[in-house]
């Protein structure tokens, strides 16, 4: 579903990706891990369009979408639930929701509101509350939902779990997994706890300093032990290449 071959992109003269190749299979989760300044976000942030890309290609479902405007590439099927969550805090839930359907057709609204609310029912309880005053895992509950009130085809998402309880981690992984699961939903998993996003990937990279320097099964990398040393069994992320 989504090629990328040569990628590189960066900010003004600063190059953060020096020629990533990529794949992202439909209907599977392939997850991205790596230390913090890799170039994960930036990977994300580049195929939404912004920064645009310097050089290589961007494929999505057969399309060159390299140099298209972000709200051309959310129109062709692509979300992003970006890190830090950035939903609208001063508006309510149920109108964050409502941004996130704008590219696609009203008729479908209500079916897809209730089934974000099946599946976060915690957003239910909160539909008519302020965005800034959900606590931070009901923001990553809401900006997941957001993303995927534009009925993508694929779904990015970045640092889901990010400054979240372990309990509240292990719901969202839950959720993610569902949503890939009973909506065949294709997902690139951006996240620094590598060990749920191996554990939920089809397939997954390893980024060091803008190149991918590893790339197998989620399962092969798990058992991996120059993985394991570097990115699990709570040790730090380490920013030379794993081999």
């Amino acid at each position: 579903m989504l090629k990328i071959r040569g990628l590189h992109s960066g900010y003004g003269r600063i190059e953060a990706l020096h020629g990533i190749d990529l794949d992202v299979p439909e209907g599977q989760v392939v997850s991205l891990i790596g230390a913090n300044g890799a170039g994960k976000t930036t990977l994300l942030m580049t195929i939404c369009g912004e920064p645009r890309a310097a050089a290589g290609e961007i494929i999505f479902d057969g399309r060159d979408i390299t140099h298209l405007p972000t709200h051309q590439i959310a129109r062709l099927g692509l979300a992003h639930s970006p890190e830090g969550r950035r939903i609208f805090g001063f508006m309510t839930v149920l109108e964050n929701l409502q941004m996130g359907a704008l590219v696609t057709d009203p008729k479908y609204f209500d079916e897809d509101l209730e089934r974000m609310l099946v599946l976060f029912p915690r957003l239910k309880e909160r539909l008519t509350q302020r965005g800034g005053t959900l606590s931070g895992g009901e923001q990553q509950m809401l900006a997941i939902a957001r993303a995927m009130m534009s009925r993508p085809r694929l779904l990015l998402l970045d640092e889901p779990s990010l400054g979240l309880a372990p309990l509240v981690s292990k719901q969202l992984f839950a959720n993610i997994a569902e949503i890939n699961a009973s909506d065949a939903m294709t997902i690139l998993l951006v996240e620094q706890n590598a060990f749920q996003a191996l554990k939920l990937a089809d397939q997954a990279h390893i980024i060091v300093n803008g190149r991918i320097e590893l790339s197998g099964t989620g399962a092969a990398l798990l058992k991996d032990p120059a993985v394991r040393d570097a990115y699990l069994e709570g040790a730090r992320p380490r920013t030379e290449v794993v081999k």
